[in-house]
């Protein structure tokens, strides 16, 4: 399976498990220039912008831990993005990553709130 495949397999069972737990999902890969983000739901009244990282078992570490600070400037940059076009600003926001694993041919997600902290305003 390619990469861009198990990304998009990634994808599908971390917005069926955020979907399961009543979240609604407003956009999917919403990119700008700066960069990409892969989910984006909302939860009341929290904006949440989700990293899906997928692997398939762990001998390189948990898909959270591929969350560097690199990537997670690109994600808070391209979350001001969102909320300038949206005029979503009168929300709390949040940055998640949903770590994605098969392992024996099962699917395991785990939701990692407030993963990481970035100043939007």
């Amino acid at each position: 399976m390619s990469n861009v495949a198990a990304g998009i397999l990634g994808q599908n069972e971390a917005e069926k498990f955020l979907r399961a737990k009543g979240l609604e999902i407003l956009c999917r890969n919403y990119r700008v220039r700066s960069g990409e983000i892969d989910l984006i739901c909302r939860d009341g009244g929290v904006i949440i912008f989700a990293e899906v990282k997928f692997r398939r078992g762990v001998g390189f570490g948990t898909p959270g831990e591929a969350v560097g600070y690199t990537k997670q400037q690109k994600i808070i940059r391209t979350a001001m993005h969102y909320i300038a076009a949206t005029g979503s600003d009168e929300n709390d926001f949040r940055f998640d990553v949903i770590e994605v694993r098969e392992e024996r041919g099962r699917m395991h997600v785990n939701q990692i709130e407030n993963a990481f902290w970035g100043e939007l305003r």
